[in-house]
């Protein structure tokens, strides 16, 4: 049985509703236009644009040098290294399009867009099952608290817009053949539509169980039909069906262990993703009489898989933000005009405070996270000697110094030997100078420390040893260095210590714009109390750390 509706609000002038939607959207607009700081983006416009260039897909990977390497880590790692780069071809193509027309600010609107159609779908579906505007709009906007965390101009964002129009299809039975369709493109754009067979499967087994019940169950053949042809489409893609054999394999793979968003989430922590997370099920248990069978097999589905990781908490952006407030208790009665007004105001107010935070209307890159002169000096200089570089900037560099450089790891992820080597070398091993060898790596090109954790590298720090001879010092900033075993003609090395300084720069750089990490400054402080021995630096750096964290 659905939810009852709520009762109708007093009277209100007729222009203030669409003028709440207007300012819903407005806020919402202002949540997700932030720089783009994804540095993932690199690749995608990369990758876009070698599709296009070569009609083909880009197998085998043309940007790094050691995406070949032969040493599985685990069975079936080709087939994942493989899905990583085919995947997403049909998005990257649109990314660069869009890209090519319109410059960064294309994307970022691109990107708001989709998150607010996301937003509008849920409230959509929650305004068709109580009547209740006030609520609808309250759901669109517990929708975006989660969201905002996912306003990353990546593929992944095709998702969370087809998920919830699957949803709203599945919830009116109308456009149903529209599916098969939907999956065909998503299927061909991000790896996650297999969450869409998981969205049918529930509304497929609600109908099972009423028939079971001899219950009437409206457009049953259809929807078996529609579930059938949306699967088969989706396999219509470079991976088939695999996508579910990769899953399982990134949760064997090295790579993704150590990524931030394959961590579980902290549930137990106050949030816009806890909240609907555990007020659906609240809400759910209270009125467990009126509620559907399909809505308990979202819960449980969606509510369980968004415990896996964090990137998967934005599904309970959607399905958690339907449930709470298409079954949340309505009061007996009509609420006042007033209160209206109040909700009017309040998003005013929100949206006004978000836009002061000076993380709106941002229409460009986040410059200040990438070595762009670093990518200068290799440019002007014409190196095209094997470069090491860190994770997060392999995208970027490739995009200015491809195909004259090739990077030695990205956000692909692509091996996982590689990736091991990787963290070695980054932290200054004691088989570094071999690993260096064994690459052939002449340039290095690093940040100072990560910027989530605020773990300095080991590495620049080694290399900023005036007793080391091998590794000179050529470009140094606050974005980052460039050290080289034989600097170019007419290049004069800098000091090597300069490194510290640069990293010093970065951190404090980093605390301006995004005070929320101040992990760098802790980071600071050790490297100079335990390595350099400033001790009177060292305490400087951890009262700025005390003083912001």
């Amino acid at each position: 049985m659905p939810p009852r509706p709520v009762p109708a609000p007093a009277q209100t002038t007729a222009w203030l509703r669409p003028a709440i939607l207007a300012l819903t959207a407005l806020l919402l607009l202002t949540w997700f236009t932030g720089e783009i700081a994804d540095t993932d983006i690199w690749l995608h416009l990369m990758t876009g644009r070698h599709t296009l260039e070569t009609r083909a897909l880009t197998v085998p990977d043309p940007f790094s040098y050691t995406s070949s390497i032969d040493s599985p880590a685990y069975p079936g790692e080709a087939r994942t290294r493989y899905f990583n780069l085919t995947h997403e071809w049909l998005a990257q193509i649109a990314m660069y399009l869009v890209y090519s027309a319109t410059g960064f600010p294309g994307l970022v609107l691109l990107r708001a867009l989709l998150l607010i159609a996301f937003c509008a779908l849920v409230g959509l579906m929650v305004w068709w099952r109580s009547q209740g505007f006030l609520r609808a709009v309250a759901a669109a906007i517990a929708a975006g608290a989660v969201a905002i965390n996912f306003q990353q101009s990546r593929p992944f964002l095709v998702t969370f817009v087809f998920l919830a129009a699957t949803m709203a299809i599945l919830e009116r039975r109308r456009w149903m053949w529209a599916l098969p369709a939907v999956f065909l493109m998503w299927a061909n754009m991000h790896g996650g539509y297999f969450m869409g067979w998981a969205m049918i499967g529930a509304y497929c087994g609600e109908a099972l169980l009423d028939r079971l019940r001899k219950r009437p169950v409206e457009g049953e053949r259809q929807l078996w039909m529609v579930a059938v042809a949306s699967f088969a489409a989706s396999a219509i893609n470079p991976n088939g069906l695999r996508v579910i054999e990769i899953m399982l394999n990134y949760r064997a793979s090295g790579i993704q262990a150590s990524n931030l968003e394959w961590q579980y989430p902290a549930f137990w922590e106050p949030s816009a993703y806890s909240f609907v997370l555990f007020g659906s099920l609240l809400v759910m248990l209270l009125r467990r009489r009126e509620t559907r069978a399909a809505d308990w097999l979202l819960l449980l589905v969606f509510g369980a898989a968004s415990l896996l990781a964090v990137r998967n908490t934005i599904l309970m952006g959607l399905v958690g933000s339907v449930l709470l407030f298409a079954y949340l208790p309505s009061w007996k009665r009509a609420l006042p005009a007033a209160a209206t007004y109040a909700a009017a105001a309040a998003l005013i107010a929100a949206a006004g405070l978000h836009w002061r935070s000076g993380d709106s209307f941002q229409f460009h890159e986040a410059a200040w996270q990438l070595p762009v002169r670093a990518a200068d000096f290799l440019a002007e200089h014409k190196v095209s000697a094997r470069m090491f570089n860190t994770y997060a900037n392999g995208g970027y560099l490739v995009w200015r110094l491809w195909p004259m450089q090739k990077d030695f790891i990205d956000p692909r992820g692509l091996s996982e030997q590689a990736f091991a080597d990787y963290q070695h070398i980054l932290q200054y091993a004691p088989d570094v100078n071999a690993l260096l060898d064994k690459y052939g790596i002449q340039v290095i090109v690093v940040d100072g420390f990560d910027r989530f954790s605020g773990q300095v590298r080991g590495l620049p720090i080694a290399l900023s040893d005036p007793a080391q001879r091998t590794w000179k010092l050529v470009q140094a900033d606050e974005r980052g260095m460039v050290f080289m075993r034989n600097p170019p003609a007419g290049v004069q090395p800098l000091n090597n210590l300069q490194a510290i300084g640069s990293i010093e720069f970065a951190c404090k750089e980093q605390l301006d714009r995004d005070p929320s990490h101040p992990g760098c400054a802790n980071g600071l402080a050790q490297v100079y109390g335990s390595i350099v021995g400033d001790r009177a630096r060292a305490a400087q750096w951890a009262a700025v750390y005390e003083s912001r964290r």
